[in-house]
């Protein structure tokens, strides 16, 4: 039982580490985003949820077919640095947020692009790590 919970006391470690690495990276892509677009649509989160949708789908589709990666790894990488830096709590407020501001347009557009393309850059990046 001990060494059982050594791992699982080291993957948490890794995984708050992670974490913090990915929303930083977060913070400065949204940042990033927003500087060269308007404010008045979530485009960073946006941002943000695509790629982090195409890099999970990416990186398993590497530790499936092509990539032994140790359980560590694994969730650093995908919990750790993609749970810090995907956004669905934000998604969710700032569409909240839309609605409750009467943008109904912009909300439900939200909605649509964030499903359609995160979906859609899963998809891609799991294609793409099999071509590796």
């Amino acid at each position: 039982m001990r060494p059982l919970l050594i791992t699982l006391m080291r993957n948490l470690i890794w995984a708050i580490l992670g974490g913090g690495i990915g929303a930083g990276a977060r913070y400065a892509m949204t940042g990033a985003v927003h500087r060269f677009v308007s404010t008045s649509f979530p485009y960073g989160t946006l941002a943000v949820n695509v790629l982090g949708c195409l890099l999970m789908g990416f990186l398993m589709s590497l530790f499936s077919d092509r990539f032994v990666a140790t359980p560590t790894l694994r969730v650093f990488l995908t919990v750790g640095i993609l749970g810090g830096f995907t956004t669905y709590s934000s998604f969710s407020y700032e569409t909240l947020e839309l609605m409750r501001d009467a943008e109904y347009a912009l909300a439900f557009g939200n909605i649509a692009l964030t499903l359609v393309l995160c979906l859609g850059a899963t998809w891609i990046g799991l294609e793409l790590g099999k071509l590796l």
